[in-house]
């Protein structure tokens, strides 16, 4: 089975150290009935840079970038079935949390949690998720 690559204007490109160097990453795979979404960060589509230092303005720029690149994909926040989260800062975690269950409206997925420290400075929460699609 070919894996299908996903690609969104609405959402920027993620995985580059160097902005003028292509990413080595794709916005989303599509496997069979699944589609596996690169960790997304609060960055502006056509800027790649970081909305705000505010985590909720954070959560929600990033869950915006998911919710684009999942679109192309052919899937909604309904088909989501598994995200992964990193906050540099796990004290950050109860403002998440609620961004994240008002952004979801009711929807309801797996998720894990973890700290960490995301790859670029200024980004302070990045989410990974995988859909079904069947």
């Amino acid at each position: 089975m070919p894996k299908i690559l996903v690609q969104s204007a609405a959402a920027p490109v993620t995985g580059f150290t160097d902005k003028s160097a292509p990413s080595p990453l794709a916005q989303a795979i599509r496997a069979g009935d699944f589609l596996y979404v690169s960790g997304q960060g609060p960055l502006d589509p056509q800027t790649k840079e970081v909305v705000s230092p505010d985590i909720r303005e954070q959560t929600r720029q990033t869950l915006k970038n998911l919710v684009a690149i999942l679109s192309a994909g052919g899937a909604t926040l309904a088909n989501v079935v598994n995200m992964r989260v990193c906050l540099r800062n796990t004290a950050d975690f109860a403002a998440f949390n609620e961004t994240f269950r008002e952004f979801m409206a009711g929807e309801k997925v797996t998720r894990t949690c973890v700290g960490g420290t995301p790859h670029r400075a200024g980004v302070n929460v990045e989410i990974d998720c995988v859909a079904y699609l069947g």
